[in-house]
């Protein structure tokens, strides 16, 4: 992009909508960090649904809907969060919401940063496998921002005793992804389908917490507080 290095940031919904409201101090430092950083680097970021996209998947599975509508309330949540941080980002950003690869791919030459949500309904996928198939499409890396520090053994918030993960290869990502059964609205922190396109295409990944510091580490090509996903 006119010379400039593409990230992919998998943004999670969880991020921009905690269950106790808007992440309204995340917001303005992250668009601090990625104004820094426009001279440098084009942004695509695929905002996930977080507390509202799995309430709307809670109240469905309990009515018996099929995991394919699940998913697709999912998506509207997460087209509504990239809505709303493209109000934020204002002129800096896109004013309307791209549904496929080309049409992301023709903001980011106008737009020093895209949002969108999940492109399309696609089995056994969140968010996480749109922002693989853009890294792959765009040649850029990918950044995935959650809400735990990086990859653990096991779930953090559920077993005080999980290993924290600093650096793996894309191989054993992928079994460790794929170990887990796949549900609407999961937890983990880069969906299974995501797992299988960074290692076959061989996508640089990061995964961070919200502590836009080590966003700016990354950036910068320094060393940060994560994990680092490759070879």
């Amino acid at each position: 992009m006119n010379g400039k290095k593409v990230m992919v940031i998998s943004l999670g919904g969880s991020v921009i909508i905690p269950e106790g409201g808007m992440n309204i101090k995340f917001l303005e430092k992250f668009k601090k960090i990625l104004r820094r950083y426009y001279r440098t680097h084009r942004f695509v970021v695929v905002c996930g649904g977080g507390s509202i996209a799995r309430k709307y998947i809670s109240v469905l599975r309990d009515e018996g809907k099929s995991v394919r509508e699940q998913s697709l309330a999912g998506i509207r949540a997460t087209r509504m969060n990239a809505a709303f941080l493209m109000q934020v980002f204002g002129e800096e950003a896109n004013d309307s919401l791209p549904l496929n690869m080309e049409e992301v791919r023709d903001n980011l030459f106008k737009n020093k940063v895209v949002f969108c949500g999940a492109l399309r309904y696609s089995q056994r996928s969140t968010s996480d496998s749109t922002s693989a198939q853009l890294a792959n499409f765009l040649n850029g890396d990918l950044i995935n921002i959650t809400n735990v520090k990086g990859l653990y053994s096991s779930d953090p918030n559920k077993n005080k005793y999980a290993k924290f993960i600093p650096k793996i290869n894309w191989k054993d990502f992928e079994l460790m992804a794929l170990k887990i059964k796949f549900a609407a609205g999961q937890h983990f922190v880069l969906d299974q389908n995501a797992a299988i396109l960074i290692r076959k295409h061989k996508i640089p990944t990061y995964i961070i917490d919200d502590n836009t510091e080590n966003l700016g580490r990354i950036l910068k090509g320094e060393k940060f507080s994560g994990t680092l996903i490759r070879d």
